[in-house]
């Protein structure tokens, strides 16, 4: 396969249009079209014997778009196709305060938590630098009429600091002046809990909204629902978060699934308070989102609402989320789960045929 373009920073651009024969000053053109998405047939301002040489040995595009559904919130569901076929889903999210596009890092997802839809096949492969940008760079072409995007969330498929490298070269390019210029306080990483990748991002000078995929306050609960969980302790990752914040002066947010009857009595209440204890943290409460291969179930609204005044009144930071998509699969990897089980489905019905 060929390599698409938005693999390439600034610097690497350079040395592709000396290697071409082209002027330094090639490599800022071809990244504003990279940015703006554009197709080989918009780079309008380069030589047609340069575009010629690009084509030969790269793509303009890594990902293109399968299907997509709208939600009656006005979120959108895209699913993409990359380059050799696979399947990857990211969410454009209209807010108020700016719109966000929540992207996937990975094809599948190797965590094994177990009320989620993204691991329900397993992790195929990771996703490149240029792969994850593409996701951002597509929706901000298409979103462009509503504002196009202002704010990036790791939280789709996959986990981002098991693929480190490339999150890291994704991040790097899209807070750089010559990618999208997007800052860091408006970026947020999603993880469950990898205290060597924590570590690894204060380290590299990303100082990003870190947050943890906690979903329960003790170890016992936190292994049946989350592989992880066998791995590393609350205590050992709670430790990391404030390293974190001690080194980039960034709140770090805590994740947590409310599955009723699981996690969502007074007992988690006391656990999260002695968990949380001198960590500067927001809890996110996310009403659990049923997913077709999951039995677990969400508590009412009622129920959860008065657990985050529980929170409150023990002295956390809380609140409840509000959940966008969920009429249109809004879970991570629902939209693609049921495109592959209905892709099988028809094969099965032609081949009785």
């Amino acid at each position: 396969m060929k390599t698409p373009l938005a693999e390439f920073t600034m610097d690497e651009l350079t040395t592709l249009v000396s290697s071409c024969g082209e002027p330094k000053y090639r490599a800022a053109q071809l990244m504003r079209h990279i940015t703006a998405f554009d197709a080989f047939s918009e780079y309008s301002d380069l030589p047609k014997k340069f575009i010629a040489a690009l084509k030969e040995n790269y793509v303009d595009r890594a990902v293109k778009e399968k299907t997509r559904v709208t939600a009656s919130d006005g979120a959108i569901r895209y699913l993409f196709e990359t380059q050799n076929g696979d399947l990857i889903e990211s969410v454009f999210l209209p807010h108020d305060y700016g719109n966000s596009v929540c992207v996937s890092c990975q094809v599948g997802c190797g965590m094994g938590c177990v009320f989620c839809a993204s691991g329900h096949y397993g992790l195929k492969r990771s996703l490149t630098a240029g792969e994850i940008l593409s996701q951002v760079l597509y929706i901000a072409r298409d979103r462009k009429a509503c504002g196009g995007v202002n704010k990036i969330v790791m939280m789709g498929s996959g986990e981002p600091l098991a693929n480190y490298d490339n999150t890291l070269k994704f991040l790097r390019f899209v807070n750089s002046e010559h990618g999208i210029n997007i800052g860091m306080r408006s970026i947020s990483i999603s993880t469950c809990g990898l205290p060597n990748g924590i570590e690894s991002l204060w380290r590299d000078s990303i100082a990003c909204t870190l947050s943890l995929s906690l979903h329960a306050a003790t170890d016992i609960k936190r292994k049946k629902i989350m592989r992880v969980a066998e791995n590393y302790t609350v205590n050992q990752l709670v430790s990391a978060l404030k390293t974190y914040f001690d080194n980039t002066g960034r709140r770090v947010i805590i994740e947590y699934i409310l599955i009723g009857g699981f996690n969502d009595g007074a007992d988690d209440v006391a656990a999260l308070k002695t968990l949380l204890s001198g960590l500067c943290c927001h809890v996110n409460l996310i009403p659990l989102n049923p997913t077709d291969h999951c039995d677990l179930k969400p508590p009412s609204k009622k129920r959860a609402y008065e657990f985050c005044e529980k929170l409150k009144s023990v002295g956390l930071s809380a609140s409840v989320r509000r959940s966008m998509g969920s009429d249109v699969a809004g879970a991570c990897g629902q939209l693609k789960n049921r495109t592959v089980e209905e892709c099988k489905a028809s094969a099965v019905e032609n081949y009785k045929k």
